[in-house]
């Protein structure tokens, strides 16, 4: 017998016990963007593997080693998305949404890079990206990261924390540069393998190397503060103010970087330590200058995205309940005649109350079987439908995870008053 194929290492199986997770993230974030006024956007999984290039950099460990790509059948290379901002800018400016224009978008779904996939870290990953356009000034930002506040409290995620810092402006960015290359220069035979790689041509992801031997090195590299013209110092200190009033703690890190060229201005980072080295779960900043590395003209530009599969191992850890949609209801049929008419009713019922989750027992079986299935499914509460309710013309309710009240027979418009009452569905 041939063996069975296994899924991609790195891309894994989302099983019906754990969608009703992923939908309940999926939800709550859909309903606070949309209170923000963000509209959602959806890009093809596959693009050009030029727009890649162009923007994240040919010499980039996503390009050079870890991007899905491959020749169509006319020749042309195309990608997975590796990530999503890319994409989204393509997607403005192919559809003229971007000029003499501002935007809120948002978007969702599955990003691949060919890593090794460890925890928190998947070939196969899935992100929220939310990215603004037209908005030159810091008050983007903070509401960015207003928004993203909000969402880990709807969520019912512990306290996680906010880094933030400036790049300033190009300009300013470039003489940078030339100082902090020069400064690693000078140590070169204390960098390790991959910052000794980095030195020309991604010197500020030196940085945020994770490497031990690199910290204390790190730590005597030239600030870029000191480098920050008048108006991105001024621009730092009013999203500060900003978040001030708006009470969210933070810490500027001049340690927090974006190896591209085209972020400016703001970066920031939300972090939890509960997830090891991979702690980071929302990045997003300013990068004003992505548009015109696109070929547009110039559009002032902000955005995050946001880790889903740490966020759903975040809020499993702290609340075993998340997202479970178990049914409401199931529905038991005993008897020819109950199986006959079972169908009806649970029409029925899923017309007049639109929000009940209901299962109907559809395979047979003994009052006792279908009343091991009901326990099974994790339903509240059994729907009875038996010789004697279709003679009184009544439906038994039973609850099934609780000890509230014993079984009782309801007339139909007084069932869906009780279901209404005891589930909070109309």
């Amino acid at each position: 017998m041939s063996k069975l194929i296994q899924s991609i290492r790195g891309m894994h199986d989302i099983l019906p016990q754990d969608s009703g997770a992923w939908h309940w993230l999926e939800t709550v974030a859909r309903n606070i963007l949309e209170r923000y006024g963000y509209q959602e956007i959806r890009m093809p999984l596959v693009e050009k593997t030029e727009l890649f290039k162009r923007s994240i950099g040919e010499v980039t460990d996503i390009v050079e080693k870890e991007m899905y790509s491959f020749q169509d059948r006319n020749g042309e290379s195309l990608s997975l998305r590796p990530e999503g901002t890319a994409g989204c800018v393509r997607a403005g400016l192919q559809h003229g949404l971007l000029y003499g224009q501002q935007q809120r978008l948002w978007y969702q779904g599955p990003m691949f890079r060919h890593e090794r996939p460890q925890k928190g870290r998947y070939r196969q990953f899935h992100q929220i990206g939310v990215e603004t356009f037209g908005f030159a000034g810091p008050q983007i930002e903070a509401e960015l990261i207003a928004l993203s506040a909000r969402l880990w409290h709807a969520l019912g995620l512990p306290e996680f924390r906010l880094e933030i810092n400036s790049l300033g402006s190009p300009e300013a960015r470039r003489v940078y540069r030339e100082q902090l290359v020069n400064f690693y220069r000078g140590h070169f035979d204390e960098l390790d393998a991959d910052s000794q790689r980095r030195l020309e041509s991604n010197p500020l992801r030196i940085l945020d190397s994770k490497h031990p031997q690199m910290q204390a090195l790190n730590a005597q590299a030239p600030s870029l503060q000191a480098y920050l013209d008048d108006a991105s110092q001024a621009h730092f200190e009013q999203l500060q103010q900003s978040l001030d009033a708006l009470q969210i703690a933070y810490t500027v890190n001049p340690r927090l970087v974006r190896g591209l060229d085209y972020y400016s201005h703001t970066v920031f980072e939300w972090i939890t330590d509960e997830l090891g080295a991979q702690g980071t779960v929302c990045a997003g900043g300013r990068y004003d200058g992505l548009v015109t590395q696109l070929g547009g003209k110039p559009v002032p530009a902000a955005g995050f995205a946001l880790g889903v599969e740490r966020l759903l191992e975040l809020a499993r850890a702290h609340n075993t309940e998340v997202g479970r949609l178990s049914p409401h209801a199931y529905l038991i049929l005993a008897g020819r005649d109950a199986e006959r008419e079972g169908a009806v009713l649970a029409e029925q019922l899923r017309s007049d109350l639109p929000g009940l989750r209901l299962v109907m027992n559809a395979s047979g079986g003994s009052f006792k079987a279908q009343m091991k299935r009901a326990d099974k499914s994790g339903a509240a509460y059994a729907l009875i439908l038996g010789d004697n309710e279709i003679e009184q013309q009544t439906i038994s309710l039973k609850p099934l995870r609780t000890e509230q009240f014993v079984q009782q027979a309801y007339a139909y418009a007084a069932l869906c008053d009780k279901l209404s009452e005891l589930i909070g569905v109309e």
